[in-house]
């Protein structure tokens, strides 16, 4: 049987599996799917990526397909469903965050004209393919991350520590963080 070599961190689970060969690191510029990954990576932090990944259809249920729009319409009534649903991660703080964040992605929105202009904006809209032989090797953050954590901040959002928003940059294919022997190094490029 010939199988592909992957990332080590994925091995052994069919869902995160999955998700590495069919998402992680892929350029994404669709301002509903980067809010979509923000928002997860902030439920995330703390957590492990497979508690939320394991969760994320429920997410998607609980947070109206992460409409930015609808999210940053929640009021109490909402946010107090939100806190009784046993399916999400239901954390108060992240809850808010997400609200909080919603109306800042839409103040990038209206500056940038969209959050993807924004966020690729950093990098030059072009992915940064890092050559890692191991996941060992890859870092938590990076200068680049700090810098990007520190500008979400003064805009206003939350829950976007570095360690976040390098995964989010990883997750969205802003760098390219696929071990070099990994079957989806030279594919995820656009």
């Amino acid at each position: 049987m010939n199988t592909k070599h992957k990332c080590a961190w994925c091995i052994g689970d069919p869902l995160y599996e999955t998700y590495h060969d069919t998402e992680w690191g892929v350029p994404l510029y669709d301002d509903r799917k980067l809010f979509e990954f923000l928002t997860l990576e902030t439920f995330q932090a703390g957590l492990s990526w497979i508690t939320v990944l394991r969760k994320r259809d429920n997410f998607r249920k609980a947070f109206d397909a992460f409409n930015y729009k609808k999210i940053a319409e929640y009021e109490q009534p909402k946010i107090d469903a939100l806190l009784q649903n046993a399916d999400i991660i239901r954390n108060k703080l992240k809850i808010n965050a997400a609200i909080t964040n919603a109306r800042a992605f839409m103040k990038i929105q209206e500056d940038f004209g969209s959050f993807s202009t924004y966020i690729w904006g950093f990098v030059d809209g072009k992915p940064i393919k890092n050559e890692f032989k191991s996941h060992k090797e890859i870092p938590a953050n990076t200068p680049l991350s700090d810098t990007i954590s520190k500008d979400l901040k003064q805009r206003g959002f939350k829950f976007v520590g570095t360690t976040v928003v390098y995964a989010h940059m990883q997750a969205t294919g802003m760098v390219n963080d696929h071990e070099i022997d990994c079957f989806r190094y030279h594919e995820v490029q656009v």
